[in-house]
Order: structure tokens, then C-alpha cells, then sequence
């Protein structure tokens, strides 16, 4: 593991990628850690095609579409519900954009997000069982807004709703 901290660093990484054959460089929180890792096993998930996308919609309600894109990925139960993660060339390209180097269209860029879903996590299972389709999506932003909270982007506003909904619950 590499520790990189200053505003350069994308350039020099992208330098070293390109120098290096079959060489990467990627944040441990750009992707699951499932992904990060290379494995032959890959987890299959618990639930049928017809949950799956069931779930993906119940998602989809829970966060705004234009920056969040909702992915399903079956992964170990123990895993959190709902993962947030940032493309790493997107990250790329706004640091490089914000020392400047030739990327200046991508400062003005939204910045977009990864919601990844955990099908194998039990609570996905308690989402669908639910009768009520509102406590479905109540259950569904608490584990996504927890997530948010996770990677500190959960903020103003919707961070109070979090924290009065949490009340609430206890």
C-alpha cells in the first residue's frame, strides 16, 4: 500500500501506469474490496433475477439517479449492506483539473458515485419480505444514507433527516 497525499500525485500516477506494463494504481476505496482484490472465486447471490431488480428499483427511489448509479453485487454476507465508492478515473480527472494540467473540463464535471448494493446481505432478503412498500423504502435509504455517511457525504439537510430518523428508530 502506497500513501499519496499531494496535489501531483494523480499526474505521477498516471505516468507510472502508462511506463508500467500491466500495472495499476487505484484507491482502496474506489471499489469493493471483493473487486480490488482479484479473486477466481466470485460469491453468487442469494437472491432470483426477479428480486434482484426488484431490490435495484427500491434502490434507484433512494438516491438522485443523475449522480448515484445504482449496481448490484453479490458479496459476502458479512459485507456492508450498501457501499459507496467514487469511479477512480472520474476522481482522477477532477484532481488533475484542480492543479490544472489540461483537464479544466472536468472541474466543472458533477461528480458521480457508485451504489453498490450487497445482494447476499441479509437485509436485502428483509427489504423484499416486507409487505409495505414505504417500509421498504425507509429501510433501504437508512442502509444507503448510512453508507453516505460512511464516505462523509451525507450532509446538511439530509444529514438532520438522518440523525432524526435514527432517533426516531431507537
Amino acid at each position: 500500500m502506497l500513501l499519496f497525499e499531494g496535489p501531483l500525485d494523480s499526474h505521477f500516477l498516471n505516468t507510472m501506469e502508462m511506463k508500467l506494463e500491466n500495472t495499476a494504481f487505484v484507491r482502496v476505496d474506489s471499489e469493493t474490496t471483493d473487486k480490488l482484490i482479484n479473486k477466481d472465486e466470485k460469491p453468487v447471490s442469494i437472491l432470483s433475477s426477479e428480486q434482484e431488480e426488484a431490490i435495484k428499483k427500491i434502490a434507484e427511489k433512494a438516491v438522485p439517479v443523475e449522480q448515484y448509479a445504482v449496481m448490484l453485487e453479490p458479496m459476502q454476507p458479512t459485507d456492508a449492506p450498501v457501499t459507496i465508492t467514487r469511479p477512480e478515473f472520474m476522481r482522477r480527472m477532477k484532481e488533475m483539473a484542480a492543479v490544472g494540467g489540461g483537464y479544466d473540463f472536468m472541474g466543472g464535471m458533477k461528480e458521480n458515485f457508485n451504489v453498490i448494493v450487497n445482494t447476499n446481505h441479509p437485509l436485502m432478503s428483509r427489504i423484499l419480505s416486507e409487505a409495505n412498500e414505504s417500509h421498504q423504502a425507509t429501510k433501504m435509504k437508512q442502509a444507503v444514507d448510512l453508507a453516505l455517511l460512511s464516505q462523509g457525504l451525507l450532509k446538511g439537510e439530509e444529514l438532520s433527516k438522518f440523525i432524526r430518523k435514527s432517533v426516531e428508530m431507537l
